[in-house]
């Protein structure tokens, strides 16, 4: 009933065409009798019955009108089906575009940690084939069993009205099948939620096999990949014939049944027919509308076998329009203000499910200040500046921003403050132009180039084909590590944001490049409080202050010179750069 309730809710706007079309079901299965009874009376009167003859000569003029008013209910039929059928596809396909719109916005306003935990192809396997699912189901299998059944009711009532007693010797079959089908759906249900979970697993094995297809052909695992592919589609084969096959051994059942009707009519309908109970119309009314009986005996199992998958694809979608993020973003209408830019981390933990990444971490940046972070693989770097924009919240402690928490922010005022270049660089499938104008779309070519002058990419972007206007491939194919840096970088830049947050924005460079990067940023013509990870010494030295994290601790924090005069972790990183000093001399928390 929950589900049925959702899919009201979500009718909103055409509930009145939907209810419409429904009533416009039960009206034209209704008619469905018309004939059978129209054709009950041209038998008895014009051709069994006993002034059949006379009334032929006679009642001529009965007989056309009788054949017409066939005719005419046919077509009539006919016209409710297509208006009935149009009915249900418009209010069917816009439900699921307002619902699409809103699991799209929904998925949108999710939190990092929702991504951390839904694989994509199983987002878009909701998005797409459950969501279609649902409207055909609404727009077919709805439509269907209420024409089954208002069909099956009216011709019970007409045969009610000919003969109870034939009527009931047809209706006892009626029992066995419910069972039957009972015992069908009970079975399948659960087949088809796997059969969802196996399709997802399908999905998500494909995205990623695209996605990272230059890594793929770079190991050279195009068989393994092929294997692995070919296994998740022999699961969601398997499954779908078990889900499907189910059906076969119900089958003979159902069908048996069916025919079963028949027979019962042939016997009982005969022997009443030569007992003069009724006349040979009235068993030609009955035996031309036992397909009104039989046919939805037939086609309960293949009804109830699309409802089953509807339900489970509908459950799926549930799970998402009903998903609540942790860091909700309420985009609430507020003057947004330009922030200062200082920022401080006071006693922050943070832990994702049990392991700790950082631990009770405290500092200062001011406004205007240029702050390097440093740290081994792992340390907790990425994390700490995620909490920044509030991508996670911290476990203990606070992040805040010119004084204030940044969970008492608005989220949209938050994050317009602050520029981020992510170490996982992504460009999208649009022009070098688009990408770098991605944050701001009215920026002007002049200062798209501006940027991507700052940036080091201008000379680059120049050669290429199109220059600005060049399509950049999927997540930016095409473009080496470098180029696709220094274009995000740009990016980062163009959006004139008082915080910039740039996570290993310059490893992919050379040194050349890397210098005429780190001279533009100490030039912006704008105030900005600048956030810089990196492994290298030379990006790092120029930097105001400069934080050391190991294992999600700080454990320096200096400028350069200070740090080296500690001969600590980064005097190792340092003495390793430059003057290549083994390894080995570097203990585990980087003290000599």
């Amino acid at each position: 009933m929950f589900e049925l309730k959702w899919l009201w809710q979500n009718l909103e706007g055409d509930r009145t065409r939907y209810v419409t079309a429904l009533f416009l079901s039960v009206v034209c299965s209704s008619l469905t009798i018309v004939n059978p009874y129209i054709g009950q009376r041209i038998v008895d009167t014009f051709i069994t019955g006993d002034n059949a003859l006379q009334n032929l000569t006679q009642e001529r003029g009965l007989l056309i009108m009788l054949c017409l008013g066939m005719i005419a209910f046919s077509l009539l039929r006919t016209g409710l089906s297509y208006v009935t059928t149009m009915q249900y596809e418009q209010s069917s396909q816009n439900m699921m575009y307002r619902i699409r719109i809103f699991l799209y916005n929904k998925i949108q306003g999710q939190d990092m940690k929702y991504y951390d935990h839904n694989r994509t192809g199983d987002l878009m396997t909701k998005m797409t084939g459950d969501l279609d699912m649902v409207r055909h189901s609404m727009a077919w299998i709805i439509k269907t069993i209420i024409e089954s059944l208002t069909i099956f009711v009216a011709a019970v009532i007409y045969f009610f009205t000919i003969d109870v007693e034939l009527t009931l010797w047809l209706l006892i079959l009626s029992p066995p099948i419910f069972v039957v089908a009972y015992i069908f759906a009970k079975r399948v249900r659960p087949m088809y939620v796997d059969l969802r979970e196996r399709l997802s697993q399908l999905n998500s094995t494909t995205q990623e096999n695209i996605a990272g297809n230059r890594v793929v052909k770079a190991f050279a695992r195009e068989e393994y990949e092929i294997e692995k592919f070919t296994d998740k589609n022999i699961n969601y084969s398997k499954a779908n014939k078990t889900a499907a096959l189910v059906w076969l051994d119900y089958f003979p059942y159902l069908e048996t049944f069916a025919q079963a009707f028949n027979v019962i009519l042939m016997l009982a309908g005969g022997i009443f027919v030569m007992k003069g109970r009724i006349t040979f119309g009235e068993f030609s009314a009955f035996s031309s509308l036992i397909w009104a009986i039989s046919n939805p005996m037939r086609n309960i199992g293949i009804i109830i076998n699309d409802i089953q998958r509807f339900f489970a694809s509908l459950t799926k979608i549930v799970e998402i329009y009903y998903a609540r993020p942790n860091i909700a973003n309420e985009h609430n209408a507020v003057e947004k203000r330009r922030y200062e830019g200082r920022i401080a981390f006071d006693h922050v933990s943070f832990k994702y499910e049990s392991a700790t990444v950082l631990d009770d971490v405290s500092f200062t940046i001011k406004p205007g200040e240029t702050v390097a972070i440093m740290g081994s693989t792992g340390s907790g770097k990425t994390t700490l500046v995620n909490l920044i924009p509030r991508f996670y919240d911290v476990t203990k402690g606070q992040v805040l921003v010119d004084g204030v928490d940044v969970r008492k922010l608005e989220l949209d005022e938050l994050r317009g403050n602050i520029g981020v270049a992510t170490q996982d660089v992504l460009l999208f499938s649009d022009t070098i132009d688009g990408n770098v104008a991605f944050g701001d779309p009215d920026l002007p070519e002049e200062k798209t180039e501006e940027y991507a002058q700052l940036a080091a990419a201008h000379e680059f972007i120049t050669k290429m084909p199109e220059g600005y206007d060049t399509i950049v491939g999927e997540r930016g194919v095409g473009l080496s590590g470098g180029q696709k840096q220094r274009i995000a970088l740009a990016r980062a830049m163009a959006v004139r944001r008082p915080i910039l947050i740039l996570d290993d924005t310059t490893s992919a460079v050379d040194l050349e490049t890397e210098e005429h990067i780190q001279k533009s940023l100490n030039e912006l013509d704008y105030p900005c409080t600048k956030i810089i990870i990196a492994q290298r010494v030379s990006t790092t030295a120029k930097a105001d202050r400069i934080l050391i994290l190991d294992n999600g601790r700080l454990i320096e924090e200096g400028t350069h010179a200070e740090l080296l005069a500690k001969r600590g972790y980064y005097y190792d990183v340092f003495m390793l750069q430059n003057e290549g000093i083994g390894r080995g001399q570097v203990t585990e928390h980087g003290q000599k």
